[in-house]
């Protein structure tokens, strides 16, 4: 009697095209999953490292790829990545300018994505690929109208094991090290697969793997004793006053009047409270970004109410204020008020903001956003360093937006800053990330820099941080406060102050010397394949 297959035996058919439908679909899900992962890593939630696995999952998504799919690869990731990251650009304004600054920025990362899947067959490919996505955030942080560091993935490490790396290069070391050690475990990964798969260990690779994986945590560790939160030149109290704004959104700016006597109304209270005894008498205290609007120099009654608080204060008072010249542009300016002799020095905003401080090509801008119209008239760039000596510190501003970039903490540095002071303006973003993303900021500066921050804003989160990035002291969000707080003054130069832009520098010729190795290796195979057949056609055309 012969076997027969009966139904239940026979092989059940797959249904077609499901298998490679969802092949091709789990990498493109690697990479935006990877991307969401990377948001996950920043503030405020202190998920620092995501990153890592974050970006040896992109590795796994990038490796051996082809440009335009790595392209598209690359792009899925900073939609990940980005869209979730600066959804509060749009939290008053619509979808519309958070979609296209988010669609725009992730071009950055689709190209470094074409970088890193090339390089990725090289030996060591981890520090080649490490070093290409630095190329994209730098390259972003430049272009356009003046770049967009929001992002940088040094910003999401404030409370990480990697920050000392600060220290000694900034944050493109600090991003360097990451990426380093997630690319390296992607590829420690890799290699312990193709192990199970064919027993074959090469030692060669696989110690240069371990080396990617551990090296950066390694120097990590060994960076720590160079974060120093001692006083090197005493202490200075400092108050940091939160006035609070009337209402959220873009329209707080029609209740100027308002800000401006909330700030007068906290800083008088802390008079009180000083002569109670009730907290310690400041040195000196620093008022937010935009905390009068109203030109103190052409507005007779908020020059008043200013000169009043600062008076009674009895100390030399920072101000955030909007001056309205007649002619010419607006200027965002810090002024140096002295409760003696009123405003006696300023400094205006070096790094006015694209979209919101001035409206490039504002006819076409138009056509996408109404809200446009809301900046009437532009704001202009200040052309100075800025530091105030106040009560003998030597105190570095560095206002708002300008806390991205990184030279312009630096420059406050080296131009003798004891103390760096980053005023800000928060409230149009509501109670959005926004605020937490840009504390870490002044975190990781502090690393950096080796300086006590202090964060006056209008809204909060006000904050003050110590040398070595821990905040001590800060306030909720929407609440009028004060803090005073005694800080650590420093004059020691970190070697990431010394070096200034050399690391970023040396990672750029990294990337160049890893896509010119690739570069090299494809016109090489080109010549090797085509030389014999170009031979091989000479012979019989000569026959």
């Amino acid at each position: 009697m012969s076997a027969t297959m009966t139904p239940v035996d026979a092989p059940r058919p797959e249904p077609i095209g499901r298998r490679p439908l969802l092949r091709r679909l789990l990498r493109p899900g690697a990479a935006a999953l990877s991307g969401v992962l990377l948001y996950l890593s920043f503030p405020p939630r202190p998920l620092w490292w995501l990153a890592v696995p974050a970006i040896a999952l992109l590795g796994w998504s990038l490796y051996g790829r082809r440009a335009r799919t790595a392209f598209g690869l690359g792009y899925l990731n900073g939609l990940g990545f980005l869209l979730p990251l600066l959804i509060w650009t749009g939290e008053e304004v619509g979808p519309v300018p958070w979609i296209a600054l988010a669609a725009v920025e992730a071009l950055f990362i689709a190209g470094a994505a074409v970088g890193i899947a090339a390089v990725s067959r090289l030996p060591v490919w981890p520090v080649w690929a490490a070093a290409i996505w630095i190329l994209g955030e730098a390259a972003r942080a430049r272009v356009p109208f003046g770049g967009f560091p929001w992002g940088k993935l040094a910003f999401g490490q404030a409370d990480g094991l990697f920050l000392p790396l600060a220290a000694v290069g900034g944050t493109p070391l600090l991003g360097f090290a990451v990426l380093l050690t997630g690319f390296g475990l992607y590829e420690c990964v890799r290699r312990g697969l193709a192990y199970r798969r064919t027993g074959a260990l090469p030692r060669g690779p696989l110690a240069a793997a371990l080396l990617t994986l551990f090296a950066p945590v390694t120097l990590a560790l060994a960076a720590l004793p160079l974060v120093d939160a001692s006083a090197e030149d005493g202490t200075a109290t400092v108050a940091a006053i939160q006035g609070n704004v009337p209402r959220l959104g873009l329209d707080f700016n029609a209740q100027r009047r308002a800000v401006l006597d909330n700030h007068v109304r906290r800083t008088e209270e802390l008079a009180a409270e000083v002569s109670a005894g009730k907290v310690a008498k400041p040195d000196f205290v620093l008022w937010p970004e935009n905390s009068s609007d109203l030109d103190p120099y052409r507005n007779p009654d908020a020059r008043q109410v200013i000169d009043r608080a600062v008076r009674t204060i009895g100390v030399p008072t920072v101000v955030g204020a909007v001056l309205t010249p007649e002619t010419g542009k607006l200027r965002n300016t810090l002024i140096k008020w002295d409760p003696e002799r009123g405003p006696v020095d300023t400094y205006d905003k070096r790094h006015v903001q694209p979209f919101g401080e001035y409206i490039p090509m504002r006819s076409v801008v138009r056509i996408f956003s109404s809200d446009v119209d809301r900046v009437r008239r532009d704001f202009g760039p200040g052309d100075k360093v800025g530091v105030f000596d106040l009560a003998g510190t030597k105190v570095g501003l560095v206002t708002c937006y300008e806390a991205a970039f990184d030279d312009m903490a630096r420059d406050t540095v080296t131009g003798g800053a004891q103390l760096i002071s980053v005023p800000s303006n928060n409230a149009t973003f509501g109670r959005s990330e926004m605020t937490y993303q840009q504390l870490a900021m002044s975190q990781v500066r502090a690393v950096e820099h080796g300086r006590s921050v202090v964060v006056p804003v209008t809204s909060g989160v006000s904050a003050v941080i110590m040398p070595d990035g821990e905040v001590v002291r800060k306030t909720k969000m929407f609440t009028p406060d004060a803090l005073v707080a005694e800080v650590p003054l420093r004059s020691s130069l970190t070697l990431a102050t010394r070096l200034g832009a050399w690391p970023e520098a040396i990672l750029l010729l990294l990337a160049g010397t890893g896509i010119g190795w690739v570069t090299m290796r494809a016109v090489r195979r080109r010549r090797e394949s085509s030389g014999p057949t170009a031979g091989g056609r000479e012979a019989a055309a000569d026959q």
